[in-house]
C-alpha cells in the first residue's frame, strides 16, 4: 500500500517541471494581451518596436515574421526583470561582457573592445585627402577608450582594447600628410593614475573633466593659454544614466554626475548658437541646454545633442574661425574652445552631407580639428562624405 502510494507522489511530482512551464507560458501571454504597451524605455532610453503592418507583401517577404518577432521581444512582461537577470546571471557565472558591456570596479560600466577596425585606415586616408585640399592647418585629436586607459578598473578576464594598435595606424598615415596628430594616450593615463574621472562610468564619452585636459593638451600644441579650471562656474547634476548603462542591463548601478563648467563672462549677450538642420536655423543664446536634464538622456546638455551644423560666436573671443568635424565627443568639448575662437562652427558627418570643402572655402576658417573617439572612428562610414 505504501509503496503504491510512493509511487503515485513520484508520478504526480514528475510532471510539477512541465505544470509550472506551462502555466507560466499562458500567465505571460494573458499580461502580454492585459497590459499597456509602452512607447518608450526609459531605462534602455529607445523607442520601442511598433507593431508591424500587416499586409500580403509583408507576409511574403519575411518582414512581418521578423518585425512581430521584435515587438514580442521589446513588450515581453517584465522585460526589463528578465535584461536585468540575464546580464546579472552572465556576470555571476563568469560570463562577464557577453552582451558587450563589463560591469567593472568602482562602479564602472565599460563596453568591451570594437570588434571591427576596418574603417580606421580608410577613414585616416579620407582625412588625409581632406587636408591636401585646403590650405587651411587640419589637425586630428583621437579620444583612447575608456577600457584602454581604464584597465586597472575592468574584470580579470577581458578582450585586448587595441587602442595602440589603431594610434599607430592613424600615426602612419599622417606623417606623409599636412595633418597634424594629437596622442592623449600618455597623458590620460597619468590624469587616470592621479585620480581624475575622465570618463563617465554609465556612459562610452569623456567627462567635461576628461574634456578639459584634451582641451589642455591641444592648447599646447597650438600655443595656446588655456583658461584656468579656476575660470569656470562648476555645476554638478546628480541621476545620469548614460547609454552604456542603458544597453547593459546593469539596472543595479548607481548613477553619474554630469557637470557643466560655464565660464560666467560667458553671458547671453556675447553668445550665440545657431543650429542648423536642413534648411531651417534656429538661434539660441546659451551652449548649454538644461532642460535635458529633465529627460533620461541628459547628455545633450550640451549644445543640444546631435546636430549636423552648429555655428557658436562668443564676442569676448579674440580669435579667428574654427571648423570642427567630429562626433559627439565634442559637445563638451567645443564650449572650451570659445575662449580662443570668436566663432566655432561643428560638422557632424553623420548628418552633414554637403561639400565640407566648399563650407571652408565660404567661410575662411584659421584651422580645423577632426575630434572622434577611437571606437566612432574605427567603425564609423559616415567620414567618406568628408570631401
Amino acid at each position: 500500500m505504501k509503496s503504491e502510494r510512493k509511487d503515485g507522489r513520484k508520478k504526480w511530482t514528475f510532471y510539477i517541471p512541465a505544470v509550472v512551464f506551462i502555466v507560466f507560458i499562458f500567465a505571460t501571454a494573458i499580461l502580454f494581451l492585459a497590459l499597456p504597451k509602452k512607447d518608450y524605455s526609459s531605462s534602455e532610453k529607445r523607442y520601442l518596436e511598433e507593431f508591424p503592418e500587416v499586409s500580403v507583401q509583408s507576409i511574403t517577404d519575411g518582414s512581418f515574421t521578423k518585425g512581430f518577432e521584435n515587438y514580442l521581444a521589446d513588450h515581453f512582461s517584465g522585460r526589463n526583470f528578465w535584461v536585468g537577470f540575464n546580464a546579472y546571471y552572465n556576470l555571476y557565472t563568469g560570463r562577464n561582457g557577453a552582451d558587450g558591456v563589463y560591469n567593472c570596479q568602482d562602479d564602472y560600466l565599460i563596453n568591451v573592445p570594437v570588434s571591427n577596425e576596418n574603417r580606421i585606415q580608410t577613414n585616416a586616408e579620407t582625412i588625409k585627402s581632406f587636408a591636401e585640399t585646403t590650405d587651411c592647418p587640419v589637425t586630428m585629436m583621437m579620444v583612447p577608450s575608456t577600457g584602454y586607459i581604464l584597465q586597472d578598473k575592468l574584470p580579470s578576464n577581458h578582450f585586448t582594447y587595441r587602442d595602440d594598435q589603431m594610434f599607430s595606424q592613424l600615426q602612419s598615415v599622417f606623417s606623409t600628410s599636412k595633418v597634424d596628430f594629437i596622442d592623449l594616450r600618455q597623458s590620460f593615463k597619468e590624469a587616470a593614475q592621479a585620480g581624475k574621472q575622465l570618463y563617465y562610468k554609465t556612459d562610452h564619452h569623456w567627462t567635461t573633466q576628461g574634456a578639459y585636459e584634451a582641451y589642455e593638451q591641444l592648447c599646447s600644441a597650438w600655443n595656446l593659454v588655456p583658461a584656468e579650471k579656476e575660470q569656470f562656474d562648476i555645476k554638478r547634476y546628480d541621476g545620469f544614466y548614460g547609454t552604456t548603462y542603458s544597453s547593459s542591463g546593469f539596472w543595479m548601478t548607481p548613477p553619474d554626475t554630469i557637470e557643466v563648467w560655464e565660464n560666467p563672462r560667458n553671458t547671453e549677450k556675447s553668445i550665440t548658437v545657431e543650429i542648423t538642420e536642413g534648411d531651417e536655423a534656429k538661434t539660441y543664446h546659451s551652449m548649454y541646454f538644461l532642460d535635458h536634464l529633465n529627460e533620461d538622456d541628459k547628455y545633450p546638455v550640451f549644445l543640444d545633442g546631435n546636430h549636423s551644423l552648429e555655428k557658436i560666436t562668443n564676442e569676448n573671443a579674440n580669435g579667428g574661425k574654427l571648423l570642427v568635424i567630429k562626433d559627439s565627443f565634442s559637445h563638451c568639448f567645443v564650449p572650451f574652445m570659445t575662449e580662443h575662437y570668436k566663432e566655432v562652427t561643428t560638422v557632424d558627418m553623420r548628418y552633414y552631407k554637403a561639400n565640407v570643402s566648399e563650407l571652408v572655402k565660404d567661410n575662411r576658417y584659421d584651422r580645423i580639428l577632426v575630434l572622434y573617439g577611437v571606437d566612432n572612428l574605427a567603425e564609423d562610414t559616415d567620414l567618406v562624405w568628408l570631401k
